[in-house]
């Protein structure tokens, strides 16, 4: 059974947003589909995927793709995204590591 997921509607437009993003960046750079698409080592359909926005694509394809174009994928001055990741994990310590729901109320007012 395939399972329907739903998706904000920014969470969509981002998706179209960076798939245009690289198939305008692949294309500024001359390559076709399946030259693209070798150089990450997935199929050309998948690459269409991409660049359509579809939301299926494991996010991890569709970074490398925008990383081997070019593509900045954060605002960040420093390319390497260091100080980013320490800074949030410098926050991750602060806060707990469980988060619990909340258990009900007793009532005891007999």
């Amino acid at each position: 059974m395939k399972i329907t997921r739903t998706y904000s509607k920014m969470a969509k437009e981002a998706s179209v947003l960076l798939g245009k993003e690289i198939q305008v960046a692949r294309k500024e750079k001359a390559w076709s589909e399946q030259v693209l698409a070798n150089r990450i080592g997935i199929s050309r359909t998948t690459l269409q995927k991409i660049e359509a926005g579809d939301m299926t694509v494991a996010i991890g394809l569709v970074f490398e793709a925008a990383v081997i174009l070019g593509i900045p994928i954060f605002l960040e001055e420093n390319p390497s995204l260091s100080n980013s990741i320490r800074n949030t994990t410098d926050k991750l310590t602060l806060l707990p590591k469980r988060i619990r729901n909340k258990t009900k109320k007793v009532k005891d007012d007999f």
